[in-house]
């Protein structure tokens, strides 16, 4: 999703419980292609839209990916496939900057499954699974049984954007100070408390100046694009495959809208609103995550006696969620460890459980166990939104997601412009309104200016892209879809519904949803506009 970092979560959370073990491929033991004069019909085709040069002729070294680094949240080397297919890692050299194609370069780290059928070979289908800041290499093979059937004519490829994981990723704050950063207040009340956490903003921002100051200025999704661009020619295809889920549905849009050329057969899903700014983003976050309780709160209420939580009502249980957190901002329960459950981090623990109805058990129990002044597993919840691991090590999801909000958004919030908002906050979400509406300032202070206040995503030419909204979408709402379908413009943008919970819809396992992104990108059948899937 595009938001603030204040609620940054990776769309395996869609599909999977959140607090599986991510495995991925680290840089130990890979090595990198040449990147000499080389040339190709292919990729002299495209050097000159995507800034690339002689890099577009480089070739690629696929070996077995090793463990993963603690950058990429860490944990075991990836298993094989059903049939014993084993996923291959590599890097890939992009220009730092694209305005100078023969200066500095950085290393992408890719991972591949190739496909099944290599007779029937369509090309390579590429991965992002959003955030911004998530870690391809280390989400693709979580997922990599969900998308066997696509297999069968796509070798699947993920990566590493630039500024995450192993793709020269961007450093920020140390595990200990990450520790206390998370355990902060998020919803100042005081004006000693909106000091501080003025102070704290200020110094995350100096921090990744610091360790990551080369980096910034080149980290948005534009050059995330054109990097894509450059990987269609690395990897020999003449079009883009693609399939985006959540903040990668706006980078697949703004990939649309400069290339639309290049555009193959590409599908977006969990689908981010190209129309809004920061703000409206993040209140209509509000608005989705507050949807999200809302209907956790129904089932529990629904359920009666066999629901843990108190209440005989949806706003009942809500009602005792709210006092629950109010008790937690005056004194904090026992966590994991030595740490304590704070009133943010129990928030952040019931944005994470949201994201998939699969893991409402876990935010019930969570809730129940908490309420008891046991506040392990909300904890644990809130870590994987953070993207610690239980061993104290952060991953760089979360800086890389600062740093490419915060290169592609103009806007930076004062305390004043924050504390006019805060009422429709309110409005929008009792839960989450203040939380949201104080993470409008996550970019106050960065030392590298926006990009735009909207991305541009209008493609006139490109083939047809599959928009995919779910109605029940608590971080990105169902109305995303409609509006990217419209901005990509009348015969390329394809809308289709789907009325379920959680974020995306490919990954819920509904047959409708995948038979209808299966027949796109293995046959070529564009559905119809305006499919309904239940």
């Amino acid at each position: 999703m595009r938001t603030s970092p204040a609620l940054r979560a990776a769309a395996l959370a869609a599909a999977v419980t959140v607090l599986l073990p991510i495995t991925a491929c680290s840089e130990s033991g890979n090595k990198e292609g040449p990147d000499g004069p080389q040339s190709s019909p292919l990729a002299a085709n495209a050097a000159e839209a995507s800034g690339s040069g002689d890099l577009a002729s480089q070739k690629l070294t696929w070996t077995a990916c090793p463990a993963p680094s603690t950058a990429q949240g860490g944990g075991k080397a990836p298993s094989p496939l059903p049939g014993g297919t084993r996923w291959e890692c590599s890097f890939m050299k992009a220009p730092l900057d694209y305005a100078k194609p023969k200066g500095d370069t950085i290393r992408l780290a890719l991972i591949r499954a190739r496909a099944k059928d290599q007779g029937r070979r369509i090309g390579s289908l590429v991965f992002n699974f959003g955030g911004p800041g998530a870690s391809g290499v280390a989400t693709l093979p979580a997922f990599g049984t969900d998308y066997e059937k696509l297999r069968a004519r796509y070798d699947l490829v993920s990566f590493d954007p630039r500024g995450v994981g192993r793709s020269d990723g961007v450093e920020c704050e140390t595990d200990k100070q990450l520790d206390a950063r998370y355990e902060a207040d998020g919803t100042p009340d005081t004006s000693a408390e909106v000091d501080t956490f003025v102070k704290d903003t200020q110094s995350y921002a100096r921090a990744c100046e610091k360790n990551s100051g080369r980096q910034l200025p080149h980290v948005g999704t534009s050059n995330a694009a054109r990097d894509m661009d450059l990987m269609r020619q690395v990897l020999g295809d003449k079009k883009l495959y693609y399939f985006g889920i959540s903040y990668g549905t706006e980078l697949g849009g703004v990939y649309a809208h400069l290339f639309p050329k290049n555009v193959g057969r590409a599908v977006l899903d969990a689908v981010v609103d190209p129309s809004e700014d920061t703000e409206q983003s993040s209140l209509g976050q509000a608005k989705g995550f507050q949807l999200a309780l809302d209907n956790f709160t129904k089932d529990c209420a629904d359920r009666g006696d066999a629901c843990k939580l108190p209440g005989s009502t949806s706003k009942e249980v809500e009602q005792g969620i709210s006092e629950q957190l109010d008790r937690l901002e005056k004194k904090p329960i026992q966590g994991l460890g030595d740490r304590k459950l704070t009133q943010t981090q129990a928030i952040t623990g019931i944005a994470a459980a949201l994201y998939s109805k699969q893991t409402w058990p876990l935010l019930e129990q969570g809730l129940d166990e908490a309420d008891g002044g046991n506040g392990g597993l909300l904890l644990a919840l809130a870590d994987s939104l953070n993207g610690r691991s239980e061993n104290g090590r952060y991953d760089n999801s979360m800086a890389a997601n600062a740093a490419i909000n915060c290169a592609d958004s103009k806007q930076r919030f004062t305390v004043d412009q924050t504390k006019a908002a805060l009422p429709e906050f309110r409005s929008a979400s009792k839960i989450f309104g203040d939380y949201l509406g104080w993470s409008l300032m996550s970019c106050t202070g960065w030392p590298v200016a926006g990009a735009w206040d909207t991305p541009d995503v209008h493609a006139p030419g490109a083939a047809p892209v599959l928009v995919i909204g779910n109605t029940g979408d608590p971080a990105t709402p169902y109305a995303g879809a409609k509006a990217m379908a419209d901005a990509l413009g009348k015969g390329v943008g394809v809308m289709m519904t789907y009325e379920g919970q959680g974020h995306g819809a490919y990954n819920s396992g509904n047959a409708c949803v995948q038979k209808a992104v299966g027949g796109y990108l293995l046959d070529g059948k564009v559905p119809a506009a305006g499919t309904v899937c239940k």
